[in-house]
C-alpha cells in the first residue's frame, strides 16, 4: 500500500501504470529451474525459483523467491600442488594433502608448516 491511499487496495493495472510513469519496469523471468549463488565458502542454491527483474533508471534489481539450501564447498587440491609439496618437504602424499587442506590450499604455508 502507498501512503494516502486510505487503506484501500490498488488496482494492479493502475499500479503498473503508476510504476511506468515513475520509470520502473518489472518483468518476471520464465522457465527458471534453480538459481545458484557462489560464495567463497558455499553455494546457495534456490530451487523452484521465481525471479523478478525490476529496472529503475537503467539499474536492474533481481528478486529471487524459492526454496533455499546452502551447500558448503569442499576445497579441491590439485595433484600438481600435492606433488610439489611432497618434493619440497619429502613427506607422503597424505601428509602433503593434509597440510594443503589445513592451509586452505596455500602452497607456501603448507611447505613451511611441514618444514618446521
Amino acid at each position: 500500500m502507498f501512503p494516502g491511499m486510505g487503506g484501500r487496495g490498488t488496482n494492479p493495472a493502475k499500479m503498473k501504470q503508476m510504476m511506468k510513469q515513475m520509470g520502473i519496469d518489472v518483468k518476471e523471468l520464465k522457465g527458471i529451474e534453480e538459481v545458484i549463488i557462489k560464495t567463497a565458502d558455499s553455494n546457495i542454491i534456490i530451487e523452484n525459483a521465481n525471479v523478478t527483474i525490476m529496472t529503475v533508471q537503467g539499474s536492474e534489481t533481481y528478486q529471487i523467491v524459492g526454496d533455499v539450501k546452502e551447500v558448503p564447498k569442499s576445497l579441491e587440491i590439485p595433484a600438481e600442488d600435492i606433488k610439489l609439496v611432497m618434493e619440497q618437504t619429502g613427506v607422503s602424499e597424505e601428509e602433503a594433502r593434509n597440510a594443503l587442506m589445513n592451509s586452505n590450499g596455500d602452497l607456501a604455508e603448507a611447505i613451511v608448516a611441514l618444514s618446521a
